[in-house]
Formats: structure tokens, C-alpha cells, sequence
């Protein structure tokens, strides 16, 4: 597998590749995943191959960590050509990374799944001469969403299978709860909160009018930034109603997920799936997330959980104080919520990639490596 951002910077795509690469393992595959890494001496993964210090550049309303030059290419070539493999499952292919490179690199049975929704951008229109040909070389294609499909439809003029992000269900089926995330009630936030696309400005924005309904309200946010410099952009007279906790782990992420009152997901855009949303539900958690389209669809429009209007903290505030109010709704949705988040569970996903992997495989007899045919030698290397 490759991954083509920082292994140990958090993210969907990082946790995605290590669950799956983990469950493989699990069931007696045998695995090996290269990967960007900032410190390969903090390396804890037997499995995981670094290659290189990732760069950070602006991508999708983000910051993707992504390796691109002279170094990243000779260690994802000797990996390939020092390893066995049956197939290579490349993950963002589209990507100015390791999975672009690897795909250029390989020959054989290779499956590329597809993390991104967005609208047709310039940067992609550009390097459709060099990015159409990799999309070619794919035996297999998997998009996480309708959305993401939809996004490899309109930029390569191409198909792939939908298959969603997967979970440990019983990681989080058995979260406890924790009495330092409850009380008063509790509101949660959980992500790279300083990403001015996961909208906790707009939670902030929506946090007067709640407090006015229920006095004791305490939003806590969690998940990495920093937040001597954030707190300053709250006004003085909410900071006592706002307390950060850090990143968590995955375990203190699902505890997180079971004990507030109401985990908030108010995500103004960039999003192709909402994993957290789908890890929100398998913990048992009352949910209000923004009527993004990813978000739309994960909740099936409202079933599972509240939907208020993006960007919108005056909706976003109503619609907190009715779910905090209405205990027997949010109960309702709670509960079909937890039983459809069964779906995501690692033993169904990964059995459908392995369909897809059994399907690649039926075209080559494993994965060697090809000519240094590289045509975006010409551009300009970032290292």
C-alpha cells in the first residue's frame, strides 16, 4: 500500500491505510506500507517503509504532506523492485505524491482509491496530460463516495467501484464514558480546529445564542492546534465556555465521541465521506453536522443525526438548542445511527477491497518494476 501524506500527521487517508494494512495483516496477508515520514526514528509500525520528509503544500482547502523528488522516487523504485508483490493498492493517485510515483513506477496489478470530492479545479486541469496516463495504468478503481466518484467522473472521465471508509466497530461499541467531557451539557469539536474549512468558527459564532438557552454549556475541542494563539480569536466573554483538550488518541477519541451531549461536526466543505461522522455514530453519539453533501449522505439526510445549514451559525444554534431540548429524538436518531455504522465495520469494507484486489489480480502475475519513464522529470523537483 501507499499512502501518499505525512504518516504521522492525523488524517482520514493515514487511518484509513493503517486500519486496513492492520486488518490484512491480522488475517495472515502480508503487508508492506511506504509512507512520508517527518521523524523515522519515532517509527513504530514494523510494516511501514519511510520515504522522505513530507513537504507541506495547500491542497482541497487543507495542507496536504505529500513527498515529490529525487529521494521519494528512488525509495518508492527500490521498494517495489525489492519486494515480491502481488499488487500495489495506491491510495490518492492523483496526488503529486508517493502513489503518483509508485503508479509510473510499477507494472502489473495495481487498485487506486480515490479519497477527494471537489469541484473541477485549475491545478488538476493542467496536469490532466501527465495525470490521465496514471489513471490509465490502474487495473481497479475504488472512490470512498458517491462524491468522490462523481469527482474521478468529471476530471478523468472515468469509473470506480464505491467503497466507504471502514472502522473498528468494537473500539467503538466498547467506549466508556468520561466524566471530564460531560456535564453542564457538553458540546464537542473534534479536528484540526486552526483549518478554517472545519468550521469551528462557526460553532464559536453559533455559542452565545446556546449559552442563552442553557447557561452551563462548555464546548470542548479537541484535536491538534494551537490553541494559545485560537483562544485569542475567541471573544473574552466566551473563553470560560471553551476548553481545549489536544489530540487524542483512538481510544480517547472514542470515549470523546460516547460522553458529550452533542458531538458537532460544522465542516463548511472539502470533505468526500465524514469518517468521523460515521465513528460519532458507532459510538452512541447525538450528532449535528453541517448539510455539506459528504455529511448529507453519511447521515442519510438527517436520519441519523441533525442537519443545519453550512456556514450558518444562527441555524446551527437552533438547531443545537431543539436537539439538546429534545432528548427523545436525539435518542431515535442515536440509536438507527448505531445500527447502521454496523455497515462500516472492517470485516465488511475490507472483505469488498479484497473482491476488488482478487479482480486486479486476475489481469497479472504480481507487480515488478518498469522503465524511469517519468514524464514530469521535466518539471521542477521539490527537493
Amino acid at each position: 500500500m501507499v499512502c501518499p501524506y505525512g504518516w504521522d500527521t492525523p488524517g482520514g487517508v493515514q487511518i484509513h491505510i493503517k486500519e486496513l494494512a492492520e486488518y490484512f495483516i491480522g488475517r495472515g496477508h502480508e503487508v508492506s506500507v511506504i509512507a512520508p515520514v517527518s521523524d523515522e526514528s519515532s517509527v513504530a509500525e514494523s510494516y511501514l517503509v519511510p520515504a522522505g520528509r513530507p513537504l507541506a503544500v495547500p491542497f482541497n482547502g487543507s495542507v496536504a504532506r505529500v513527498a515529490f523528488g529525487p529521494l521519494a522516487t528512488s525509495r518508492v523504485r527500490h521498494w517495489i523492485s525489492s519486494n515480491n508483490f502481488d499488487l500495489l493498492h495506491l491510495h490518492q493517485p492523483e496526488v503529486p505524491s508517493l502513489s503518483l510515483i509508485a503508479c509510473w513506477s510499477g507494472v502489473g496489478p495495481m487498485v487506486g482509491t480515490f479519497h477527494t470530492a471537489a469541484a473541477k479545479q485549475r491545478t488538476l486541469v493542467a496536469a490532466s496530460t501527465v495525470l490521465e496516463p496514471v489513471i490509465e495504468r490502474l487495473t481497479a478503481r475504488i472512490a470512498v463516495s458517491e462524491m468522490a466518484r462523481a469527482t474521478l467522473r468529471e476530471h478523468f472521465q472515468t469509473d470506480a467501484v464505491v467503497i466507504p471508509n471502514g472502522i473498528d466497530l468494537q473500539k467503538y461499541e466498547s467506549a466508556a464514558n468520561v466524566p471530564a467531557y460531560s456535564g453542564r451539557p457538553s458540546i464537542g469539536f473534534l479536528g484540526r480546529f486552526e483549518e478554517p474549512r472545519k468550521g469551528l468558527s462557526v460553532l464559536i459564532e453559533a455559542l452565545p445564542k446556546i449559552a442563552k438557552a442553557f447557561p452551563e454549556v462548555e464546548l470542548i475541542v479537541a484535536g491538534p492546534g494551537d490553541e494559545v494563539t485560537f483562544i485569542k480569536t475567541i471573544p473574552l466573554g466566551l473563553r470560560n465556555r471553551v476548553r481545549f483538550v489536544g489530540r487524542l488518541s483512538e481510544a480517547e477519541k472514542a470515549n470523546f465521541l460516547r460522553t458529550v451531549d452533542l458531538y458537532v461536526a460544522p465542516n463548511t466543505g472539502g470533505e468526500s465521506f465524514g469518517i468521523i461522522l460515521i465513528e460519532a455514530m458507532a459510538a452512541g453519539a447525538s450528532i449535528l453536522a453541517s448539510d455539506i453533501p459528504a455529511f448529507r449522505e453519511v447521515l442519510a439526510h438527517g436520519e441519523y443525526g441533525t442537519l443545519f445549514a453550512s456556514e450558518n451559525s444562527q441555524s446551527l444554534a437552533e438547531s443545537a438548542i431543539k436537539a439538546l431540548k429534545d432528548s427523545s429524538s436525539r435518542l431515535t436518531k442515536t440509536d438507527a445511527a448505531h445500527i447502521a455504522s454496523a455497515r462500516y465495520d472492517w470485516k465488511n469494507v475490507a472483505s469488498e477491497i479484497s473482491d476488488v484486489y482478487e479482480l486486479a489480480l486476475a489481469s497479472g502475475n504480481g507487480v515488478t518494476l518498469g522503465s524511469d519513464n517519468r514524464p514530469w522529470k521535466r518539471f521542477r523537483s521539490n527537493e
